[in-house]
């Protein structure tokens, strides 16, 4: 009889995207004392060097080519085109949220909606230069036979 074998470890162990800001204080009080993100760790270094890693939970990278960005950007934002790199929240309520990051300073791209992938999104600029979306995963299943075809 053979060993049961436990998976190999994965090469990588965290996603960070390290993105500079010219107010750290500001950003770091939107994204962890408004949108909710944990601080993990912080640093402070010599002539006013500092940063602080804020935990976002489970991190992905979505890759996706021109043709999606455009179907994303129809449906998120009536078409207007996204920034190169968005970074996107996975929230409990996307209304809310938004709501929130608007009063703290957020500029509203595109209100809360339901998207053809069961999920209600958002879009907004927020501090450090970054557009957010935040995004609300609805109940799993097919979608209506009503919805419309994003695909064209």
């Amino acid at each position: 009889m053979s060993e049961p074998t436990s998976p190999p470890p994965a090469p990588v162990r965290q996603l960070r995207l390290v993105v500079e800001t010219e107010d750290l204080d500001a950003a770091v009080s939107f994204y962890r004392d408004v949108l909710g993100l944990t601080e993990r760790e912080s640093y402070e270094g010599e002539v006013d060097a500092r940063v602080v890693i804020l935990n976002a939970g489970i991190a992905t990278l979505e890759l996706s080519n021109p043709a999606q960005v455009r179907l994303i950007d129809r449906v998120e934002a009536e078409g207007r085109p996204s920034a190169r790199l968005r970074i996107a929240f996975e929230v409990d309520d996307t209304a809310a949220t938004t709501d929130r990051l608007v009063d703290a300073g957020a500029v509203l791209i595109a209100t809360p909606r339901e998207t053809p992938w069961r999920s209600i999104n958002s879009r907004m600029d927020a501090p450090a230069g970054l557009q957010v979306t935040l995004f609300q995963e609805l109940d799993a299943g097919a979608l209506p036979e009503d919805a419309p075809d994003f695909s064209t």
